[in-house]
């Protein structure tokens, strides 16, 4: 009887603790929004240069955390490598160049990576970082460049990854359920999906209900827009997390105090992000 007690005791402060950490990372992700945030929106709202200036940090953060993830002989090397190839992508206005460098610059790692544990993510990191990065760009300065309407879009795109964060974090750690992808990210799980989708999509027509207010076609196109943009920030999110668990890690760095790096925070952003250009660019 004593044992049983004690191990009820026991589980109502393991529950506790549990509880505790929760609040705590949820506190943490907070805080680090509020400091990010004004930032990002800031720099998207005023623009050239500070955007671009915001966008080339980013991606140098990026090659830095991406070159010292996984043990190598010469980190140094393939971040000069990533930076090359993103600085091209972010800089250089035309696509034949920014296709050719980034592929020269794959080559170029792949030979350079010959005899290192992890080849292939060494010389992924090349498109990873320039082409996600670059795309954050191209949604601002290509699909609609006139201000303020690429403030607009590009806005409304960063709102639908932030929401499948945000509804994923609160409906999963609620309503737990079945799991997403145990062998990879054991605390996702299917109810947060789906929460962080349906968050995605009201945030989307509410926010297209502001901004464009009379046509109901606009609104349902991205309603479902918003869904799957969430979606695939989910997969990037997973991506990321399979990574991370193939090379022994938790966080990409510790850069960001409740995030980990600048990896784990923007995962989601910089995988949907071409897809996000694509259909706009050429898919419309």
């Amino acid at each position: 009887m004593v044992r049983f007690k004690t191990n009820k005791a026991d589980a109502s402060v393991k529950k506790r603790k549990t509880k505790t950490k929760k609040l705590g990372s949820l506190a943490k992700r907070i805080l680090a929004a509020i400091v990010m945030l004004p930032v990002a929106i800031g720099a998207l709202w005023t623009g050239y240069p500070f955007v671009d200036v915001l966008a080339l940090v980013v991606g140098i953060l990026l090659a830095w955390e991406w070159a010292n993830m996984m043990p190598n002989r010469c980190s140094a090397t393939y971040m000069a490598a990533y930076i090359m190839a993103l600085a091209v992508s972010l800089f250089v206005y035309d696509t034949p160049m920014v296709v050719s460098t980034i592929v020269l610059v794959s080559f170029f790692v792949w030979f350079k990576a010959k005899g290192e544990e992890h080849r292939n993510l060494l010389v992924l990191g090349v498109p990873y970082i320039s082409v996600g990065v670059g795309s954050l760009l191209w949604i601002y300065q290509g699909i609609i460049p006139y201000p303020p309407f690429n403030f607009y879009i590009t806005l409304w795109f960063f709102l639908m990854v932030w929401a499948m964060d945000i509804g994923g974090f609160i409906v999963g750690c609620n309503l737990k359920g079945p799991k997403l992808a145990p062998k990879i990210s054991p605390n996702k799980t299917w109810s947060g999906l789906i929460g962080g989708i349906v968050l995605a999509m009201a945030v989307s027509y509410l926010y297209i209900y502001l901004v464009i207010r009379d046509d109901k076609g606009m609104h349902i196109f991205f309603v479902v827009l918003g869904g799957l943009i969430a979606a695939i920030s989910q997969i990037g999110d997973l991506i990321e997390s399979a990574i991370k668990r193939k090379l022994g890690i938790k966080d990409s760095s510790s850069l960001i105090p409740g995030h980990g790096g600048v990896f784990d925070r923007i995962d989601g952003l910089i995988f949907a992000a071409p897809f996000f250009y694509w259909l706009f660019a050429y898919g419309l």
